[in-house]
């Protein structure tokens, strides 16, 4: 990685936005990538804007390497004021955006911030929007709502564990 990509990565992850456990939240999602031992989870709470559905704030808790830490942070600043679906369609490179290029090998941190918002906004009936239940916001962190008993609600979708590009 270049100089100025490290400054800015270390600039998000030493003043991460938006981190934590969101109380009263609309939707949840969580993703794992078992090449790397990234997990991310993030929650969405919702208002009325205008007659529109919009993302009122976003969080985050992440066990994972920096450059993953530094797009969710940065992800969950740029969803705000957009509707699920315009989020839906922002790419791990528009997270990623003001971190500048990233080299293949981090690529996949933006592709796990992107399939979290993805797990947590999807309205598709298979994959539902994942309402947090009402006893989920006393968890404290990721660690121990993924360690939840299997009657509640938390769905972790494993990425492939791809070769970067050559």
């Amino acid at each position: 990685m270049n100089d100025e990509l490290e400054k800015r990565i270390l600039a998000a992850v030493n003043d991460p936005r938006n981190r934590g456990e969101l109380a009263d939240a609309d939707a949840a999602g969580s993703v794992g990538n078992a090449g790397c031992g990234d997990m991310l989870r993030v929650w969405v709470k919702f208002k009325e804007d205008n007659g529109r559905k919009v993302i009122d704030q976003a969080t985050f808790q992440a066990f994972g390497c920096e450059t993953a830490i530094a797009a969710a942070s940065l992800a969950m600043e740029l969803i705000r004021g957009k509707t699920p679906e315009e989020a839906l369609k922002l790419s791990g490179e528009d997270f990623a955006q003001d971190l500048g290029p990233l080299p293949p090998t981090k690529v996949h941190c933006t592709q796990l911030v992107e399939a979290a918002l993805r797990s947590a906004l999807d309205p598709a009936p298979s994959q539902s929007s994942n309402p947090v239940p009402p006893e989920s916001t006393s968890v404290g962190n990721l660690n121990e709502s993924l360690s939840r008993p299997s009657g509640q609600r938390v769905r972790v979708v494993l990425l492939k564990n791809e070769p970067p590009p050559k």
